[in-house]
């Protein structure tokens, strides 16, 4: 190819492709700032614009390397990716995706993804988001989803620092409250205080420019205006009260998200297994007694397995989030190691189970559960049933909660801090429990969950109203009372058929050792 901007050129002709970016994302990469940021809307592909301009930047003679740092890895290979993909349409010389480790701090190893351009002697690196990562480098610098990093008071100082030799910072992110350091910067920029320009895009201003056109054109289904129209309502709809932040570019008050997405992803783990089930509507028209048969068979099938593998010498509890029907039943099993760490065991997440069932399926559990210690369970409106059941049948170990906003206010912050001191862990991972947390948002000034439903119903994904979140926020505060242990041995009785137990689901099997299986889908 003679020239590699060619691709991002307008089309010459009516007929002819279309460019490979569109306008707001050639104005970004047009900017040649030294520091230059984007507040922007979610998935409009600036990222993917920013690769274009740092693979012509790396390939240069003249250029230079360009250092990624964003919250997930995840995120870090994606990034990679869509160089590499730029660097094979100009048709420039690089190298494969290569693997690397950088030490940090004398000892820890963190993962690095690398290309090399030969020709140029330049690399592209994605590092993991600590402001020390920045020492000693030089080169284009990009920080994305800024606002939700970890330190970005420090990356920021530690990016300022190589403005002094000639180098170039680009920050792009949504936005994450406006008393985030993210919010501030842009501020700062606004007012004169600091130099360096900004780039604003909303949502609406990218379907402007071509965002559904573009969308189209990939899945290969036709542009028209009530597509597009649609395409933008449903949008809005998902996204509801957090739509202004995640969409119109508009920074929420009070701290934007609780909980921060490198936190979530810090604390997740692949080895907690998740078990589903959404019952049917002629399920819920059965007897009792047939329905008791069916899920006392699939607790055997489902639940006895994960629940077998607990460690016996473990104190666990569980907390659980009630819905009947609009919103999931969520109940978490937390495990306390001889570390003190509470750790994620087991998530069951029950969609339209009728009453009796969720009495059935949470008793299964707790006579399962190795040294169980405490439950607390939502107590809230209809909840209060099911918290009444189990407190009958488990005593005081049992804490029924109403959730207001006074215990949120006492709780919440204990909940943070447990995560960030990782003495809280084993999040699933699992994309709807990563967007049940991350949906806790200061609501004025108490952490809690929005009134807006955190996914709305979809074809096969339920309604979700931040149900993981509130279950773990129980299975904590469950494990962090003050709870005797019961010590009791069994009177001996005479075995015979006539004096079995009413419910086979009473008997108390010991568990065994723990881990898990990979999460379940609905």
């Amino acid at each position: 190819m003679s020239n590699p901007l060619d691709l991002l050129s307008p089309a010459a002709a009516p007929d002819a492709p279309p460019p490979a970016l569109l306008a707001y994302q050639s104005r970004w990469m047009a900017d040649d700032s030294a520091l230059k940021i984007a507040e922007k809307s979610r998935r409009i592909g600036l990222t993917w614009a920013e690769a274009a301009d740092d693979a012509l930047i790396a390939a240069a003679a003249a250029g230079s390397n360009v250092f990624y740092i964003s919250a997930t890895q995840d995120m870090a290979i994606e990034y990679i990716e869509a160089c590499a993909l730029w660097a094979r349409a100009y048709d420039l010389a690089a190298g494969e995706i290569e693997e690397g480790v950088f030490v940090e701090d004398g000892d820890k190893e963190i993962k690095t993804y690398k290309i090399d351009f030969p020709k140029s002697g330049h690399r592209i690196v994605a590092l993991s988001s600590r402001p020390a990562n920045l020492r000693g480098k030089q080169g284009v610098v990009v920080i994305d989803e800024a606002a939700f990093a970890a330190d970005l008071a420090g990356l920021i100082k530690a990016a300022m620092a190589m403005l002094l030799w000639g180098d170039r910072v680009r920050i792009i992110s949504t936005h994450n409250g406006e008393d985030n350091p993210f919010a501030e910067l842009i501020e700062q920029v606004r007012a004169g205080r600091r130099k360096g320009r900004v780039h604003r895009v909303s949502f609406r201003e990218a379907v402007a420019d071509g965002l559904y056109r573009r969308v189209c054109l990939r899945k290969g289904v036709p542009w028209t205006p009530d597509g597009e129209a649609a395409w933008v309502a449903d949008a809005y709809a998902f996204y509801g009260e957090d739509a202004a932040e995640e969409l119109d570019v508009i920074p929420s008050q009070g701290g934007g998200a609780y909980l921060t997405m490198g936190l979530i992803v810090a604390r997740m783990s692949a080895e907690v297994p998740i078990v589903r089930r959404r019952f049917s509507r002629e399920f819920n028209l059965l007897p009792e007694p047939t329905r008791r048969l069916e899920v006392d068979a699939w607790c055997r099938e489902e639940l006895a397995p994960h629940l077998d593998r607990l460690n016996p010498q473990r104190p666990h509890g569980f907390g659980e989030d009630f819905a009947r029907v609009g919103d999931l039943t969520a109940v978490t099993i937390l495990e306390e190691g001889a570390d003190l760490v509470r750790r994620g065991r087991l998530l069951v997440e029950l969609a339209n189970c009728p009453y009796r069932q969720q009495e059935q399926i949470l008793a299964f559990i707790a006579d399962r559960l190795p040294r169980f210690r405490a439950g607390a369970l939502d107590a809230t409106g209809n909840g209060a049933a099911l918290a009444e059941f189990m407190v009958d049948r488990y005593g005081s170990r049992i804490f029924p909660v109403t959730l207001n906003d006074p215990f949120y206010t006492e709780e919440m912050p204990k909940f943070r801090a447990a995560l960030e001191d990782a003495a809280l862990t084993g999040i699933p991972k699992d994309a709807e429990c990563r967007d049940d947390l991350r949906a806790i948002r200061k609501v004025g000034g108490v952490p809690k969950l929005p009134k807006a439903k955190t996914q709305d119903a979809d074809g096969g994904r339920l309604q979700r109203h931040g149900d993981y979140a509130i279950a773990l926020l129980l299975a904590n505060y469950a494990m962090t009372r003050a709870v005797a242990p019961i010590e009791w041995t069994p009177a001996p009785r005479r075995a015979s058929r006539w004096d079995a137990p009413a419910r086979e689901d009473e008997e108390h099997r010991p568990p065994h050792e723990t881990t898990g299986s990979p999460a379940g889908a609905w």
